[in-house]
């Protein structure tokens, strides 16, 4: 082998790992979408994927965990990927989702800076800009929640959306009435540089099986108690078994206190029933088969202060 086919073959070996062979311009990239809490991060990123994969509630701080969603398309493949929403953290957990939020706009391609139509733009607002406009990417300004407004709120808060930072692009849309979602994708996938692609074609998300479930049995107590504990449930998938007939799964809902887990349990255990089926029934979809879900309710007191337990749940940053 000559000098010149050795150095071809080492140059070649350097570039980087894909899935598949892809056609010359194919292009890829990963899009972090990013916002205050309830801006419609897990509904858009949903909507772009075509079918529910992040879990989505009126609570605040619904989304714990970083969530990649791989949209592909012809010339591009699109990683979303989901963050926490930026707040002003009240305790340890909190700190650890806006590390993990932050953190995301050291490592994509394009920020989507999610700003609610419905909503006036505040300090939160200009707190997650500043931290947006430092970021070494294209940034796009997502308008979201636009069915919900007038047009004429919807140009005012455009206009006090450009008043924090400037953008290299823009868009109205809404996740619900599938407004604008495929505009979206193609404004985002115009700032993808030429690449691999970094996903099989056939792989939807990163998330495991176990945190899938964790996260949609999450969800469903987030639905059912409101206000009365949601900052407080964490949830441990503990078993995967799948048998011939049936996929059987076992997880423990944590709270904080014995009187949170009277309300999960509900009287006479109707609440963790209710919590159960409505669970099960996306967990039979995501998986496409039967599910036998079994749910536990335990006590761990001070978990969302306590570094070791954030970690175990699997919402700390470096996760």
């Amino acid at each position: 082998m000559s000098d010149e086919e050795l150095d071809a073959l080492c140059d070649e070996d350097d570039g980087p790992m894909g899935f598949g062979d892809v056609e010359p311009g194919f292009r890829s990239g990963f899009v972090a979408l990013v916002g205050r809490p309830n801006a419609g991060k897990s509904t858009l990123l949903n909507a772009c994927y075509g079918k529910k994969v992040a879990i989505t509630s009126p609570v605040a701080q619904t989304t714990r965990r970083r969530m990649r969603a791989i949209v592909n398309r012809p010339g591009y493949q699109l990683v979303f990927v989901d963050t926490p929403g930026i707040h002003k953290p009240k305790d340890g957990l909190g700190s650890e989702l806006n590390k993990s939020a932050l953190f995301e706009l050291n490592d994509v391609d394009v920020v989507a800076f999610l700003i609610d139509a419905t909503k006036p733009i505040g300090r939160g607002d200009a707190w997650v800009a500043e931290r947006v406009k430092s970021a070494r990417c294209k940034k796009v300004l997502v308008l979201t929640k636009a069915d919900e407004a007038d047009p004429a709120q919807v140009m005012e808060q455009l206009k006090a959306a450009h008043e924090l930072m400037d953008y290299d692009d823009e868009i109205v849309t809404s996740s619900v009435k599938n407004f604008n979602v495929d505009a979206f994708i193609e404004t985002v996938a115009h700032f993808l540089p030429e690449g691999p692609r970094w996903f099989p074609e056939d792989m939807g998300t990163d998330a495991s099986d176990e945190t899938l479930v964790a996260e949609f049995v999450r969800e469903k107590v987030l639905h059912r108690t409101r206000d009365e504990i949601p900052h407080s449930v964490g949830v441990i998938c503990d078993a995967l078994e799948q048998t011939k007939k049936v996929l059987r799964v076992h997880a423990t809902i944590y709270v904080e206190r014995e009187g949170q887990k009277g309300i999960i349990i509900g009287k006479g255990g109707e609440m963790i029933k209710h919590i159960g089926i409505d669970a099960r029934r996306d967990l039979e979809r995501i998986f496409g088969t039967q599910v036998f879900l079994e749910l536990d309710v335990k006590v761990k007191a001070g978990w969302r202060d306590d570094e070791a337990q954030i970690r175990r749940f699997g919402y700390n940053a470096e996760d």
